[in-house]
């Protein structure tokens, strides 16, 4: 039967319309899925939709509902070209991230090498790393996303001398390139340049910081001399009361994961620390201690030779991750207390006031005593006496008052520690050392510039026990309970006991050594 034109062009619009309404369709449940899609990513937390993309690729796994798109990133070794090409820091970063990642026991052929790397300051350390030899491959999971890491060796076809990767692995000559492809669904496109690749950045250099050679900086004049530090010292060996030292190292990690914290609120990055206590508690061990957890180098500022216009260069020539040490700050600096017994002589200097600003005042500082400028004959002096052009000359015997003209004022040192040129570097640590805290200006202690006052007591039970262990690895003696009496009656510090069980390598004969130096001490106090 044929149709009649009418109804031919009838037909032909209705299938028109149905074909309009199907396309209206797919476009609105297209954009409502879009909507969903930008709502998920607000709303929900990122756990929740990893874990949702994790349940989501594990069915279509079981089930084969459809094949998975990839995406790919290819890391060169080397970028630019001809005599511009210039090391990839990425690739170096993605080696040293997957080096800690990989597992020898799991894969069958692995390269390995011994890399090294020398610092700012020259000093050299060597490690050992584990890399993927071109052709093999390995499965990172992030987040619940699995991302495939490739080694691929590609040649260039030129000639060209031989070059070492700047993180000491194997040499990069010039006729060939090593290659990192980086390989993801095409979902998670977002989440590898977003966050992924971000993080494979973050833990290469944390990587670095853990394995570099710590240093240790004197300074002379307005420069920093640096050398290897090697102190063993360890919160795990550290002499201390247990929970004092939990809270510190909670105090430490807390510190130096707070960068956005610090940046937010609108402060510097750093955190003073004051040790206080008697002499030979631990508060260099403590220092050591700190820089061994953190990885931060150790700058021990020597005020005695330093003017107040020297410590801004002092300052903005540290590096940042570190700690800056100043001992023993009562004998080096104008900072005494203002509370002082008898007269006193009244010199000008600044104070801190309640706003945390810094306000004119008078510093009170007691008169030095005419027996500190008594002539001490000694062999040089007598020797010189014998010319005539010598003139007998004064030595002062406490060389704080010898250096007092040279010293820093309260003022100098109060915008060292807390004014604008604190703020030229971020991860700092201040570590002040001094054995009696009521000798240091109020100006000093606030918060802001001393955070945390840490009180380095003698030695304790629990403080013997760790160094017990750490010299005879023993928990348990017939000795101890008469230890533990005698360290509750007397005052003793760490050093002493140290030096006590360092005189023998038999813990039986060292144990009763130190019970009868406990003894003479408790006679002693009696």
């Amino acid at each position: 039967m044929d149709l009649l034109p009418s109804s031919a062009g009838a037909y032909g619009g209705k299938a028109t319309e149905v074909y309009r309404m199907a396309l209206s369709s797919a476009a609105s449940a297209a954009a409502y899925a879009v909507l969903a899609r930008s709502m998920a990513r607000e709303l929900l937390p990122e756990e929740l939709r990893a874990a949702v993309r994790w349940g989501a690729s594990l069915l279509r796994a079981r089930f084969g509902c459809g094949a998975k798109e990839w995406r790919t990133l290819v890391v060169r070794s080397q970028t630019g070209g001809g005599s511009g090409r210039e090391e990839n820091l990425l690739f170096d970063a993605a080696r040293t991230y997957l080096s800690s990642r990989l597992d020898p026991r799991a894969m069958r052929r692995l390269g390995l090498t011994l890399c090294t790397a020398r610092d700012e300051g020259g000093l050299r350390s060597w490690t050992k790393r584990l890399f993927l030899e071109p052709g093999d491959s390995t499965v990172d999971v992030f987040d619940g996303v699995e991302f495939t890491w490739t080694s691929v060796q590609k040649s260039n076809g030129g000639g060209g001398e031989k070059k070492c990767a700047s993180n000491g692995e194997s040499g990069i000559g010039g006729d060939r390139e090593f290659v990192l492809m980086l390989s993801f669904d095409k979902e998670h496109t977002d989440m590898a340049m977003e966050r992924y690749v971000p993080f494979v950045i973050t833990s290469a250099e944390e990587t670095r910081q853990r394995e570099r050679s710590l240093k240790i900086c004197l300074n002379e004049g307005r420069k920093w001399f640096g050398l290897k530090h090697h102190h063993p010292a360890t919160f795990d060996t550290l002499a201390m009361d247990p929970t004092l030292k939990q809270s510190i190292v909670a105090d430490l990690d807390l510190f130096a994961n707070r960068r956005d914290h610090y940046r937010r609120i609108g402060k510097a990055w750093k955190r003073g620390y004051l040790l206080y206590g008697p002499p030979g508690t631990g508060k260099s061990s403590m220092i050591a201690a700190m820089a061994n957890h953190l990885r931060y180098d150790i700058y021990d500022l020597d005020l005695s030779h330093v003017h107040s216009t020297m410590l801004q260069w002092l300052l903005i020539t540290m590096s940042d991750k570190s700690i800056l040490v100043i001992e023993d700050i009562d004998c080096c600096c104008d900072a005494m207390s203002r509370a002082v017994d008898g007269k006193k002589s009244k010199t000008p200097a600044l104070i801190g006031d309640k706003d945390g600003g810094v306000s004119a005042d008078i510093m009170e500082i007691p008169p030095p005593r005419a027996r500190n400028t008594e002539v001490i004959p000694n062999a040089f002096t007598t020797l010189l006496s014998a010319s005539t052009h010598f003139i007998p000359f004064s030595m002062p015997i406490c060389p704080c008052l010898c250096a007092r003209k040279h010293q820093i004022t309260l003022s100098g040192l109060l915008n060292f520690i807390d004014g604008l040129w604190s703020t030229s570097g971020e991860e700092r640590i201040i570590v002040h050392t001094i054995n009696y805290k009521d000798r240091l200006d109020p100006a000093l202690l606030r918060p802001g510039r001393m955070d945390m006052h840490i009180y380095m007591r003698f030695c304790c039970w629990e403080a013997f026990k760790t160094l017990a262990w750490n010299y005879f690895v023993v928990d348990d003696h017939p000795l101890f309970p008469e230890i533990q009496e005698l360290l509750a009656a007397v005052q003793v510090t760490p050093a002493e006991v140290s030096e006590m069980l360092l005189r023998t390598n038999d813990p039986d004969v060292a144990l009763r050594g130190l019970t009868e130096f406990l003894k003479e001490k408790e006679a002693g106090k009696e």
